[in-house]
């Protein structure tokens, strides 16, 4: 059975202040992510100045958590707390330092109606060997 990524709504344009990310769980439950408006154009971003970009938190060289390791200044996430990996949210989320040897899995988004909608996931989530299988779905919009 092939499953397609769901349409989950994750917030609205208005919702999205510069440099304040939004947590979410995409495409499973437990997978957590995270949307925010660079206020710099970005490869793949959404939204009227084309900065609005979402990933993964997981750190795609061991899994290790990048919650709060948001750097808005520099439009990148990390250091990463295990081994320093830092990520340029604005290019596709390419690792720029550290041992991470594969970019940030990136969110893919759409806006619809005033809202910004999570469509797929380019990579693959750290620990996951297929992005829809392993959890349980989140609840589509």
């Amino acid at each position: 059975v092939t499953r397609s990524y769901p349409s989950l709504r994750v917030a609205s344009l208005s919702d999205l202040a510069e440099g304040e990310p939004l947590d979410f769980q995409y495409p499973l439950q437990g997978q957590t992510c995270f949307v925010v408006r660079l206020g710099v154009s970005a490869v793949d971003g959404v939204g009227p100045g084309g900065d609005i970009v979402a990933f993964s938190y997981l750190c795609s060289h061991m899994g290790c958590p990048l919650i709060g390791q948001y750097r808005h200044e520099f439009s990148m996430l990390g250091p990463c707390p295990c081994h320093y990996s830092r990520f340029d949210l604005s290019k596709n989320g390419i690792m720029v330092l550290g041992q991470a040897t594969q970019s940030l899995p990136q969110v893919m988004l759409e806006v619809r109606d005033g809202d910004v909608h999570a469509v797929a996931v380019t990579g693959l989530v750290y620990g996951y060997h297929n992005n829809l299988e392993g959890a349980e779905p989140v609840r589509g919009s």
